[in-house]
């Protein structure tokens, strides 16, 4: 991920004067929402296309991970929405335009967005989807019939990926599964391929199936698949998450289902959720029951970004939220790492004295 705190600020915060001598702002942003992959590619030529997003490291088309740019009209709002995980800051295509082309007036985005538009592109391709609530429903039938078609992780490569991640046992309560053959696609361009996936069961706050997460897993289990992007998503992910225990008073909320799985090691009862990104971590939807919720960020720029934004969110609701920070990247780095009483004294010198007397396993020890 990329960091720049020179970046600024969406258009929306500038002085609109500028704009009532101007046209609409609005009307060129959705013009060009109409073509959002063509914008992509022409001002993000260093990203790609996942699934329905366009991935890159900013909005100055920097290599990387960070930027996500919607390619698909959703109920979230219209295609070209962005959003950047490395600084939480968002925006439209209009804002894309600026940065990457370093402009600073608006007259001159403007410009450059009618130039845009006035050129010719091949077999365009329409990004607003009719029925969006259809296609919803599809995806996570879709989500529901993959996990149905998946076997337990018990004596297959996926518990032998999470033993070479250092969790064992696994405490998955069941939200985890495993697909022999399951389909990848690197891109809309090529063919579809299969391989081994450990798949993840996302769920709402009723327990209801809204999508899976797929993780493709090296024949050996050793490691991640060698493809471009080993862990994709599937379904309705937005506020909703990969859950290990019964809903509770108390929750750890993170990103990552390896890094949820490692703090089960040592507190194999406590409720935990894995939001998958840190987008969506900030985004997740917490249980009007729960008292106390603890985030267990990654040490990186979008974890804090996250982890400040969902305390937020949770402190206005009345819910006491408590950070939970890992010694390294994040808490399996920190399992791997550590021995198992040095890893159980980190997060035990962390919790409420109550919730350490009530969930700490004493006897959970760290394998090999």
């Amino acid at each position: 991920m990329t960091e720049n705190s020179e970046r600024a600020k969406p258009f929306r915060s500038r002085d609109t004067s500028e704009d009532r001598r101007l046209p609409d702002a609005s009307e060129l942003a959705h013009r060009l929402s109409r073509d959002a992959e063509a914008v992509c590619r022409h001002y993000l030529s260093n990203g790609r296309r996942q699934g329905r997003y366009w991935v890159v490291g900013d909005c100055r088309n920097t290599p990387g991970r960070s930027l996500f740019v919607r390619l698909n009209e959703t109920l979230q709002g219209l295609a070209g929405k962005w959003t950047d995980a490395a600084t939480g800051e968002h925006g439209d295509l209009l804002d894309i335009i600026r940065q990457s082309c370093g402009l600073v007036h608006f007259r001159d985005v403007a410009k450059e967005a009618r130039r845009f538009l006035g050129m010719p592109r091949p077999n365009p391709q329409p990004t607003s989807i009719p029925g969006r609530g259809a296609f919803r429903a599809r995806s996570a039938e879709a989500a529901r019939r993959l996990f149905a078609k998946s076997q337990p992780i018990d004596r297959t490569i996926a518990q032998l990926y999470l033993r070479e991640r250092g969790i064992e046992p696994v405490h998955d309560e069941g939200a985890l599964r495993f697909h022999a053959r399951c389909y990848y696609r690197p891109n809309e361009d090529s063919q579809i391929e299969v391989g081994p996936a450990m798949i993840a069961r996302v769920t709402d706050l009723k327990g209801q199936i809204t999508g899976v997460h797929r993780t493709w897993l090296h024949p050996s289990g050793r490691s991640l698949a060698l493809v471009d992007a080993p862990r994709r998503a599937l379904g309705n992910l937005l506020g909703n998450a990969v859950r290990f225990g019964t809903l509770d008073d108390v929750l750890v909320a993170g990103e990552g289902i390896e890094t949820m799985l490692s703090l089960r090691c040592v507190l194999p009862t406590m409720p935990m959720v894995a939001a998958l990104s840190a987008n969506h971590l900030a985004g997740i939807l917490l249980q009007p029951s729960l008292r106390r919720l603890y985030i267990a960020r990654d040490a990186d720029a979008a974890g804090r970004a996250a982890a400040t934004s969902l305390t937020t969110r949770a402190e206005a609701a009345g819910i006491e939220a408590l950070t939970l920070s890992p010694r390294l990247d994040d808490f399996n780095d920190d399992l791997r790492a550590m021995a198992a009483v040095e890893f159980r004294a980190t997060l035990c010198e962390q919790l409420v004295p109550e919730d350490a007397v009530r969930f700490l396993s004493l006897a959970a020890s760290k394998p090999g």
